[in-house]
């Protein structure tokens, strides 16, 4: 039984009550989904990245960073799926078809082949005399020769002049001497045109199909059954290989020029190595000379080896893809 003047509570709302909670409800959603659409609308066409913003409305730099999504790069084919070790391949020992387990890589694929062998083992049998190279074959090299002046001509003992009728002139005729067909120096040779060295990686790639870098056969223990007149090795071709065997042509052909000019009588032993590092657009930055045993001239010389012929060639597409921006070499000069 109620007691007279105590009021009634109630849990139950008012129908005026419940049509203004509606309307709250019904406005919060419309304004959300109002700024989501907006927002997403925004990104879609990218309104907000060429919105100017007055200054005091713009986001700090670290927080637009952190809100900003980035997007991954794209994948590149590592450096590491390839052999790391660089090894000439003359066209007589070049294959269709790539080794297995690949140790080193080039412009082209080879397969371990050899002469003849005693036994049977993973890699060929060489008959070289060094150690410190793979290359399978002995390749000379054109020694440097400065150019000498010429020795004063002898004065020739004069002769009595020799008293010719003169010659009748008839109007309309010239008097010419024919040209020698080959032009000769002051001391009679005829010149004969040479290759010049080549200075860039662009002129090493027009030489490379006939030229072969120089050095020493090595000297390697072993025997595989595959059967061949020239030994060669496993070696894969990578996209890199063409630019690289012009690289290293380039620079040697210089290291061997520097050492020709100095009169290098292979009278100093030790080895210098150096690491770089290739940008795609050729150029050499970070040269560091991680070991050197052979003399701070000769590790010089090796430096500007690898200087004088830069900035070298762009990459290839290919290779860019491949390897991206910049790649870190490291380049070894034995001296023996």
């Amino acid at each position: 039984m109620p007691i007279a003047g105590t009021p009634r509570w109630s849990l139950r709302l008012e129908q005026a009550e419940l049509t203004r909670l509606a309307w709250a409800f019904a406005l919060s959603l419309a304004l959300h989904a109002l700024a989501y659409g907006s927002y997403h609308t925004g990104n879609k066409y990218h309104l907000w990245q060429n919105l100017h913003w007055p200054e005091w409305l713009r986001p700090p730099k670290v927080l637009t960073e952190l809100l900003t999504p980035k997007k991954p790069p794209p994948p590149l084919l590592q450096r590491e799926d390839y052999p790391l070790m660089f090894v000439n391949v003359s066209p007589a020992q070049a294959t269709a078809e790539p080794p297995k387990d690949a140790k080193y890589y080039s412009d082209k694929n080879s397969r371990a082949a050899n002469p003849e062998a005693d036994k049977i083992t993973e890699v060929p049998k060489i008959d070289g005399t060094q150690t410190e190279v793979a290359k399978t074959e002995d390749v000379p090299r054109e020694k440097f020769t400065p150019l000498q002046p010429s020795p004063p001509a002898q004065p020739a003992q004069e002769a009595p002049p020799e008293i010719k009728p003169k010659p009748a002139y008839t109007p309309g005729d010239l008097t010419m001497a024919k040209p020698s067909p080959t032009p000769r120096t002051a001391d009679g040779d005829a010149n004969e045109a040479k290759p010049a060295r080549p200075r860039t990686i662009r002129q090493a790639l027009a030489q490379l199909q006939n030229s072969r870098p120089p050095g020493e056969k090595m000297k390697q223990e072993g025997g595989v059954r595959r059967r061949h007149e020239i030994a060669s090795l496993d070696t894969k071709a990578t996209p890199f290989g063409a630019y690289d065997a012009a690289l290293v042509d380039a620079i040697s052909q210089r290291w061997f020029t520097l050492l020709d000019q100095r009169d290098y009588a292979s009278d100093s032993r030790g080895k210098v190595v150096l690491q770089f590092r290739l940008h795609h657009d050729g150029r050499i930055t970070d040269m560091n000379m991680a070991d050197n045993t052979a003399g701070e001239v000769l590790g010089l010389i090796c430096q500007k080896a690898v200087l004088d012929p830069a900035p070298f060639a762009a990459w290839p597409s290919d290779m860019r893809r491949t390897l991206g921006e910049v790649r870190n070499i490291q380049f070894t000069f034995y001296y023996n």
